[in-house]
């Protein structure tokens, strides 16, 4: 779903969050923050978010394997067709847990084909490939897991750099924190990029992290600080990239600013100057293009505001440490 969705469901969307004893703590209530911050959001746009909600098989109280205990809901209660998502934590005991949930993995598997779609967060991808959902598919899990996923589903095609991976309407991701990062490109995916980073903001991490667990997003660090005054400049900014002139002047006018009053508020609030951030806008553009489009290097450099291929990559080179062609070689999808 684009920023400009066809169509947007008028009931929140439910999330099903599967939890069971000894689940991994972050790797269940990291991705629902971010699913509360996304329904927040929504809110805002007099929309509607998504319904989060936490099952067991009995239901009551689970202990998570920090010791910390959360109530849940019994999974008999949820009526199949209305699940839009199901999520699945990992825990530091995954192949005991594996070994010794049987009806849990039976439900897992049931349910699975009924819902939109289905997601693990780290180490959680052991039970949906105990599941049956992952034959002959690629999938992430934690760094530390890979060799034992692979040498225990031998069908699944294990990606060791992956952040997250989606095949179909499966969705696998990293350890821990990267179930968060999975969250956000979901609900990128339902409401649009600009509230998954209205809600990367608010969390204060990074929108997107390009593949190899490298943190190469600068956009947020544009969004931090108290930097808000500034946000819609920066939806304006994002949209005219292309524009030949985007100097102080062009930018000040937008805020109805002096020039001098504006670069000095703006590095105050961002941390880095105006043409800076001009500067890193057209970077993020350009790697975005990079991942997701067929266009050439030279159409990119051109619809990022750099003129040519020769200015985009010493910016490149400059912030990343590689060639735009290079980037694109490894994170496209």
């Amino acid at each position: 779903m684009t920023d400009n969705p066809e169509f947007m469901p008028t009931t929140p969307r439910t999330i099903l969050f599967i939890a069971y004893p000894q689940v991994g703590l972050l790797d269940l209530t990291g991705a629902q923050t971010v699913f509360w911050a996304a329904t927040k959001a929504m809110h805002e746009r007099n929309l509607p978010g998504y319904e989060r909600l936490t099952g067991t098989l009995s239901g009551g109280p689970v202990q998570t394997a920090e010791g910390l205990t959360v109530e849940t809901q019994p999974l008999s209660g949820f009526a199949a067709d209305a699940i839009d998502t199901l999520i699945v934590p990992g825990s530091p005991e995954i192949e005991q847990v594996v070994d010794e949930s049987g009806e849990l993995i039976q439900w897992i598997a049931d349910h699975s084909r009924l819902a939109r779609r289905i997601a693990s967060v780290c180490s959680g991808t052991f039970l949906l490939a105990e599941a049956g959902l992952l034959e002959g598919k690629r999938a992430a899990t934690h760094w530390a897991m890979c060799d034992r996923l692979g040498a225990r589903f031998p069908s699944i095609e294990v990606d060791n750099d992956a952040i997250f991976v989606q095949q179909d309407s499966v969705w696998t991701s990293a350890g821990v924190s990267a179930g968060i990062d999975l969250a956000l490109a979901l609900v990128e995916a339902d409401c649009g990029r600009d509230v998954a980073m209205q809600v990367a903001r608010e969390l204060v991490v990074f929108l997107k992290r390009s593949g190899g667990q490298a943190q190469f997003s600068e956009l947020l660090k544009s969004q931090t600080r108290d930097a808000a005054v500034f946000d819609e400049l920066h939806r304006w900014l994002a949209d005219n990239l292309g524009r030949p002139n985007l100097g102080v002047e062009v930018l000040a006018d937008r805020c109805h600013m002096s020039p001098r009053n504006f670069s000095r508020l703006y590095k105050q609030k961002t941390g880095r100057s105006p043409a800076k951030a001009v500067e890193i806008f057209r970077l993020e553009a350009a790697r975005r293009l990079l991942e997701d489009s067929e266009r050439n290097i030279d159409q990119i450099a051109q619809l990022c505001g750099f003129g040519d291929e020769e200015r985009m990559r010493a910016t490149f080179q400059r912030h990343l440490a590689i060639s735009p062609r290079d980037y694109r070689k490894r994170f496209s999808r």
